[in-house]
């Protein structure tokens, strides 16, 4: 090797090699503990109040007025449930009425809901733009604003304390309409077409192919409409003067009104209240939210 190469050899800069940094990943499921965290604090602060009530539905008033609380009741006992009752015998009444109200008007907003929004999903007719926003535009005005009319109208039809005075302004949800609606849009023309063809009527389009696809979209709106008629207050007091027409939240005011030192009794009564609720709420746990899923990403 001459000299001129030896040089150049020697010019030449060596570089040496560094090993790359590695990146440290965190696993995806420990990331996501944080939130986890978070969502749980939540909901246990959430869920004290209820655990509460109905803790202290079992126990007697001096464990239920303890300071710091008792969370376990020494003993449980069904006595202050029976005590409600026998301190108000239409207790019952009251819940009976709530239970017909409620399962009415569930049924009925099911089906006004279900056909409206087939019509306006699935046909087109003059005016049904125009229609439907009138429809959306009810939605904006407060029930305090309707109520003296709907009092007047329903007072001329001679339907106070009865059942159709209490159930009559809820036949009918705009919410329920835009709901299935939008629910209704994302269901294949094509399907429908192909059923059509194969001579179906429109009834039967509707009950062997729109409500099975419904399912999830109706469970959530029954769950809406019944929550929103079972603890409904204001139509019902304005509606109802005998008393055994009022409703369970009526009913619910007038006995903490009435035993307002009663600490156990009352929560007892709440817990009547409000337990159908976690009931139908636990039932239709899956399907609720997959329909609020849905709705919300078709459409």
């Amino acid at each position: 090797m001459g000299r001129s190469d030896k040089m150049a050899t020697i010019s030449k800069p060596t570089t040496a090699r560094i090993p790359a940094a590695r990146t440290l990943r965190i696993p995806k499921g420990v990331a996501h503990i944080p939130l986890y965290i978070i969502l749980i604090a939540g909901a246990i602060l959430m869920l004290l109040p209820f655990a509460w009530m109905i803790s202290a539905s079992f126990k007697t008033l001096a464990e239920a007025l303890q300071v710091p609380p008792q969370w376990l009741p020494s003993t449980l006992s069904l006595r202050n449930y029976q005590e409600v009752f026998n301190q108000q015998p239409l207790f019952g009444r009251f819940f009976l009425n709530s239970v017909i109200v409620a399962v009415v008007t569930v049924i009925s907003v099911l089906i006004t809901s279900s056909l409206a929004g087939y019509a306006f999903a699935k046909f087109n007719f003059p005016g049904k733009n125009l229609l439907f926003v009138f429809f959306l535009s009810t939605m904006m005005i407060p029930f305090q604003v309707r109520m003296v009319p709907l009092f007047v109208m329903v007072s001329d039809w001679h339907l106070t304390d009865t059942y159709a005075g209490l159930i009559l302004p809820g036949l009918v949800e705009a919410f329920g309409i835009f709901l299935m609606r939008q629910f209704i849009t994302s269901i294949p023309n094509d399907l429908i077409d192909a059923a059509r063809i194969d001579g179906a009527s429109e009834p039967r389009i509707v009950v062997q192919i729109l409500l099975p696809l419904l399912r999830p979209a109706l469970s959530a709106l029954a769950i809406f409409t019944l929550i929103g008629n079972w603890e409904a207050f204001l139509w019902p007091l304005l509606i109802t003067n005998a008393e055994e027409m009022r409703t369970l939240p009526i009913g619910l005011a007038l006995f903490a009104g009435r035993y307002i030192e009663r600490v156990d009794l009352e929560m007892a009564a709440a817990t009547i209240a409000i337990l159908p609720m976690v009931v139908v709420f636990f039932l239709l746990q899956k399907r609720f939210i997959e329909g609020i899923t849905l709705s919300g990403l078709k459409g």
